[in-house]
């Protein structure tokens, strides 16, 4: 399975912006998907995961306003719709997939990853 992130770039603060992850070489059937983020010297940390039914369990009740996970079963994708931007926001947003239909906070643990996608919030 190889997961693909979309949609990065320069966002200017206040801005919105929707990340893709789309799968190929495999499905997400069944599967749990999650997004987390890295800003340089950080830790990578959960942002929200969405189990196979849509059902979805935010890692950060701080981003849980502003940020919206949602799938396309039919499509192998899964989104993240980030709304009212900060430079805070800044980092590499990476896509992870799990075997099953389980969302562990801890990024160790999920079986496959993305490449990431930049997203720098500026003026």
């Amino acid at each position: 399975l190889q997961l693909v992130e979309t949609g990065g770039g320069l966002v200017q603060p206040g801005g919105s912006v929707r990340l893709s992850c789309v799968a190929s070489n495999g499905t997400l059937d069944h599967r749990a998907v999650a997004w987390f983020r890295q800003a340089p010297g950080k830790e990578r940390t959960g942002i929200q995961c969405i189990y196979w039914r849509h059902n979805a369990r935010y890692y950060t009740e701080a981003m849980r306003e502003r940020f919206t996970i949602s799938r396309d079963n039919a499509e192998h994708t899964v989104y993240l719709l980030m709304k009212r931007l900060e430079p805070e926001d800044t980092a590499t947003y990476y896509c992870a997939a799990m075997s099953g239909d389980v969302c562990p906070p801890e990024s160790g643990v999920w079986d496959y990853w993305g490449q990431g996608t930049q997203v720098t919030v500026s003026s």
